[in-house]
């Protein structure tokens, strides 16, 4: 954000810790524990995102009062010496979200955008819920996409969200081996064999994902995907010339591209 960075981390007991950059001082220094609940995000699943003045939020995957995962929320402000109490946003009425999928969050000014995979009904689909007010209220939650997937265990692929720079929201996620986009409320549309798929770039969106042994790109404005390389893991992010900066793993090492 304008005057600090933040970097969480959650630990074998299942409690997230805060590490704080001051950008005047360049020093790092370990403040507030997210968790107001000791020992509750044992799966290690959580996303942060910042405002541009110095807020920060978290959402992550969380089994406190039941031992079944749930959505909690919180947010931080100015130097994240505290953060606020916990929220559950939301808990499947049947017992538990999807257990090893990431939850996703993008925010821009005071709206908050949380994606999570759900467990409903024998479904393990995606839905979205939306806030206007920093997180304080959030809606019902919105399924993405018409289809459906009945699955019995979790495929542990928590897809990705994007707000862009005119604040479109969209997302990308997989179902039974197949890469889809979505915008909320609309159909999806495939994008390709694969999984563990993500999303970047305010100005030229791009979604990423492994096929096989080969790392895919594909501009939201672009009929044809780009083959980066081979590996796993891999991370996008739009560079100030608006090019996207790749980086991945193989074999121990890391590699990154410039496209």
């Amino acid at each position: 954000s304008t005057n600090y960075s933040v970097v969480t981390a959650i630990d074998k007991q299942g409690n997230i810790h805060t590490y704080r950059l001051d950008h005047t001082t360049d020093t790092w220094e370990k403040t507030a524990g997210v968790n107001d609940v000791p020992g509750v995000a044992p799966e290690g699943l959580m996303s942060i995102a910042s405002g541009e003045q110095d807020t920060f939020y978290a959402v992550w995957l969380d089994v406190r009062n039941n031992k079944q995962n749930k959505i909690v929320f919180a947010s931080t402000t100015g130097k994240a010496d505290a953060w606020s109490e916990n929220e559950i946003v939301y808990e499947s009425p049947d017992s538990t979200v999807c257990e090893c999928c990431k939850p996703s969050i993008a925010v821009n000014g005071k709206q908050v955008n949380l994606m999570f995979r759900n467990w409903m009904e024998g479904s393990r689909d995606f839905y979205l819920t939306r806030s206007s007010d920093n997180g304080q209220h959030f809606s019902q939650p919105q399924k993405l996409g018409k289809g459906t997937w009945k699955l019995e265990g979790c495929p542990m692929d928590g897809g990705g969200i994007l707000l862009d720079s005119k604040n479109v929201l969209h997302t990308v996620w997989q179902r039974e081996g197949n890469i889809f986009y979505a915008q909320p409320g609309q159909q999806e549309v495939p994008v390709g064999k694969g999984r563990n798929c993500r999303i970047s770039g305010k100005t030229n969106p791009v979604i990423a994902w492994k096929d096989g042994a080969d790392l895919k790109l594909k501009f939201l404005d672009a009929a044809t995907e780009i083959v980066v390389g081979k590996g796993s893991y891999i991370e996008t992010a739009e560079m100030p010339d608006n090019k996207t900066l790749c980086v991945w793993e193989i074999e121990n090492k890391i590699r990154f591209r410039i496209i």
